[in-house]
């Protein structure tokens, strides 16, 4: 339980702190408390002007420094970290820019952190602004479609509220998207595979699906149906929609298993898989769960653990016990009634027989 407390605080603050990704108007961030602040210097090739990342019409090979001015209106010194990272797709299909663990795909052929350097750290000093530059150097050829990213910003030694139990840490994310044409790009998914796993330390199966092209996906509904191998009989099903998805990224997509034990054996997973302007997919994918994965994942599920921990052979016996002692006193208390009630009519009959 400690361990699903623990996970459930570390997603609520991540949620919080990556909330202003991507931000469609305005170029100032507000005032977060500790005195920082950014803007988005847009260039002249700023393709799209009403939004609040940057958005650059390139060339190949073209090499350009653009800019974010940091501002600190505390009375202090403060240290910014920056960190550059290429866009993914998560679980929950929606795109994130900032620092994770999430896999790069195989398809992504120009990773955005490669062409974009910058500072890792950046001291600004007290009522003072500084600006950060952003170093990008394209591919050689031409390429059509998306290079997406983002510029993450983070105060450093944050400090920590004296009534507060949490500590409250304020982060920024500046994205960035490199095109050199307008080409469409026709969507296309590749499923890679399907396996048995954890979220959130919970057993569920897990549809592991590329989106190949460097283009984003929107509007994606993903439903999908496990099956025992040979059995029509659906053991496992969940539907997601308006998800999506970051150009050249992947995407491990849950099927939960409700809070059942995993059982080992061959199964079926049926994929379907439709996007905006009626892409669909559809998929078949046979996989196994081996009895070391069960066994292991059974072990670990906090569902089943709780539900381990009741004694439920221990919790019939008290309650048949209880009933039994119930029901005792019930018989008990009705027999000495009824020998009462003989009692007094004896009596009554004797005293009229004297009369």
């Amino acid at each position: 339980m400690k361990k699903t407390s623990l996970m459930c605080l570390a997603v609520i603050l991540y949620i919080g702190l990556i909330i202003g990704i991507l931000p469609t108007t305005g170029q100032a961030a507000q005032e977060d408390g500790s005195g920082f602040t950014y803007k988005v210097i847009q260039p002249e090739n700023q393709h799209n002007k009403d939004v609040g990342y940057f958005d650059l019409r390139m060339t190949p090979s073209q090499e350009q420094t653009v800019t974010i001015k940091m501002n600190n209106s505390s009375a202090e010194e403060i240290t910014v970290d920056v960190a550059i990272n290429s866009a993914k797709t998560n679980t929950n299909g929606v795109i994130e820019y900032g620092p994770s663990k999430l896999e790069k795909d195989a398809s992504l052929k120009y990773d955005f952190a490669d062409l974009v350097k910058g500072e890792k750290t950046v001291k600004i000093p007290a009522k003072q602004s500084v600006e950060y530059k952003l170093n990008i150097k394209m591919p050689g050829s031409q390429y059509d479609g998306v290079i997406s990213g983002g510029i993450y910003m983070i105060q450093k030694g944050q400090t920590e509220s004296q009534k507060a139990m949490i500590k409250n840490e304020y982060g920024y994310m500046v994205g960035m998207i490199l095109t050199e044409t307008d080409t469409a790009m026709k969507s296309e998914l590749k499923l890679n595979k399907v396996f048995a796993d954890q979220q959130n330390y919970r057993n569920a199966v897990f549809i592991n699906y590329s989106n190949t092209q460097p283009a984003y996906i929107d509007d994606m509904t993903v439903d999908v149906q496990v099956m025992k191998k040979g059995s029509s009989e659906v053991l496992y099903d969940t539907k997601q929609n308006k998800m999506r998805m970051a150009p050249n990224s992947q995407i491990n997509f849950p099927v939960p298993m409700n809070g059942e034990k995993m059982v080992a054996g061959e199964y079926v997973a049926h994929v379907v898989i439709t996007t905006e302007n009626d892409g669909k997919w559809t998929w078949e994918q046979n996989f196994e769960i081996t009895n070391e994965e069960a066994d292991k994942f059974n072990q670990e599920d906090v569902s089943l653990l709780q539900e381990s921990r009741v004694d439920w052979s221990l919790i019939i016996i008290v309650v048949a016990s209880a009933l039994g002692i119930i029901l005792i006193i019930f018989f008990a208390v009705r027999f000495l009634r009824k020998k009462n009630q003989k009692k007094t009519k004896k009596k009554k009959k004797s005293s009229k027989k004297k009369r």
